[in-house]
C-alpha cells in the first residue's frame, strides 16, 4: 500500500502543497477552515510527516540519540543497560519521542555520529553514558550546543546536566554491612579504570575501608564473567585472602560465586560475595547474592525528562538518583573462618570458561606490603594488606 503524501492531501483538499505544509506545521498562510479541512484529510488517510521533513521545516526531529561504546557481548550480558533503556523508552514513548540507539567502536566514532545526527537533524539531543575521566565528548557537545544529558557524575559533565549516583554513600553502606559482620580483609572487583564511576568507587572503597580499620584491595576489571572468575581465583589463592568480595556488576559476582564453590570455598562461611548491581539472577542463585538495589529505570526516565526539557529550551539542573538499598541475601555473612576451612555449597551456579587476564598497577601507598599474588596482579590496596 502506497504511503500517503502531501500531494494526496493537496489533491483531495483542492489546495496547493504549500497550503498543506502551512496547515500541517501550524504556520500562517491558510484560513482556519482550510486548516481544519487539511488536518481532517491527513488524519483520514493516515498521513504522518517524516522526522526529516519536520526538522527541515523548523520543527523537531522527535527523536533522541544514545550511542554506547562497549563490546556487544558485554553489553548484552549486563542488566544495567537494559533497565536504563527501559526507563528512557517508557518516558519518551509517553510523549511520542523515539529513542535512536546504536553502538560505536570508540569515542571518536561516537563523536562522528553526533556530528552526523546534528547536521542531518535526525535527533534533538543525546544521552551520554559511561562518562570517562577527561572525556572529550563533553567539550565537543558543549561546542556543538547540542542538547545532552549525562548519566554520570557532575564532576566530569562540564556544563551539561547530569543524573548521578552517590557512589561514596553506596560504598559506605556495603563496607558498613561487612564491618558489622566482622570482616577485616575485603576486596572489590571493579570496572574499567577510565570510567568516572569506577574511579570514584575505587577511591571511596579504599578510603571508607581504611576509616573502618579494614584492609582493602581494589582491582580494575572489564565487567565480564571470565575476568570476574579469574580475579576471584587469584584473590582466594592469596596467602591472606579476603573474607568478602564486592563486584561492580552481577555478571562478575555470579562468576566469582561459581569459582569459590569450585575451589571448595564456602559462601558465605569462608567468603562473602556481594554485587554492586542487583538483578533477578542474583535472587535466584544458590546461595542468593547480596546486592545493591538501585532504581535504574527511574534514572533512565529522569534523564529522558531532563533531555526533553533541555531540548525545549529549559535549563534543568543535576539530579541525584534515589539512594540504593542493600538487599541482604544468603551470600553475605559473618567472617567465621579462613578460606578452605569450611565447605562450599554443593550446587554450582553457572558454567564458566576461565581465561587469562592482565591488570595494570595503579600505585601503592607508602610503606604498604604486597602479598606476591596481589602484587603480580597490580591491585590497589589499603590498610596494610
Amino acid at each position: 500500500m502506497k504511503r500517503p503524501t502531501m500531494s494526496d492531501i493537496a489533491q483531495r483538499a483542492g489546495v496547493t502543497k504549500s497550503a498543506v505544509s502551512f496547515a500541517l506545521n501550524g504556520q500562517p498562510g491558510v484560513s482556519a477552515a482550510t486548516r481544519e479541512r487539511i488536518l481532517a484529510i491527513a488524519e483520514e488517510i493516515g498521513f504522518q510527516p517524516s522526522s526529516a521533513a519536520r526538522a527541515l521545516n523548523g520543527g523537531k526531529a522527535g527523536a533522541f540519540g544514545l550511542v554506547i561504546d562497549r563490546p556487544a557481548d558485554t553489553l548484552g550480558s549486563e542488566s544495567f543497560f537494559m533497565r536504563l533503556l527501559a526507563g528512557m523508552q517508557a518516558e519518551l514513548a509517553a510523549h511520542h519521542v523515539t529513542l535512536l540507539f546504536t553502538m560505536a567502536e570508540d569515542a571518536y566514532a561516537e563523536i562522528e555520529l553526533y556530528h552526523q545526527w546534528w547536521a542531518q537533524r535526525r535527533v534533538d539531543g543525546v544521552f551520554v553514558v559511561d562518562l570517562q575521566v577527561g572525556d572529550r565528548r563533553i567539550g565537543v557537545l558543549e561546542e556543538m550546543r547540542m542538547p545532552a544529558v549525562v548519566i554520570g557524575t557532575p564532576r566530569g559533565a562540564g556544563t551539561l546536566p547530569a543524573v548521578w549516583q552517590d557512589d561514596r554513600a553506596a560504598v559506605e553502606m556495603v563496607v558498613g554491612h561487612l564491618a558489622k559482620l566482622g570482616h577485616r580483609r575485603i576486596a572489590r572487583v571493579g570496572g574499567y579504570a577510565k570510567y568516572w564511576h569506577s574511579a570514584l568507587r575505587s577511591e571511596a572503597f579504599v578510603a571508607v575501608s581504611a576509616a573502618a580499620g579494614i584492609q582493602a584491595v581494589s582491582v580494575p576489571g572489564d565487567y565480564t564473567s571470565e575476568h570476574g572468575a579469574e580475579v576471584t581465583r587469584t584473590l582466594l589463592s592469596a596467602a591472606d585472602p579476603p573474607t568478602a568480595i564486592l563486584y561492580d556488576n552481577d555478571v562478575m559476582a555470579i562468576a566469582g560465586l561459581g569459582v569459590a564453590q569450585r575451589m571448595g570455598v564456602g559462601v558465605p562461611d569462608a567468603v562473602s560475595i556481594l554485587s554492586w548491581d542487583d538483578s533477578p539472577t542474583c535472587g535466584v542463585m544458590y546461595p542468593s547474592v547480596t546486592a545493591l538495589r538501585r532504581d535504574i529505570p527511574a534514572a533512565g526516565a529522569a534523564a529522558a525528562r531532563m533531555l526533553r526539557d533541555l531540548a525545549a529550551g529549559g535549563r534543568p539542573g543535576n539530579q541525584a538518583e534515589a539512594a540504593p538499598v542493600l538487599q541482604v541475601r544468603m551470600s553475605s555473612g559473618p567472617a567465621l573462618a579462613p578460606v578452605g576451612r569450611r565447605p562450599a555449597h554443593a550446587v554450582s551456579p553457572v558454567p564458566l570458561q576461565l581465561t587469562a587476564f592482565f591488570l595494570t598497577e595503579r600505585g601503592m601507598p607508602g610503606g604498604l606490603r604486597w602479598p606476591s599474588p596481589l602484587q603480580r596482579a597490580g591491585f590497589t590496596v589499603s590498610g596494610g594488606w
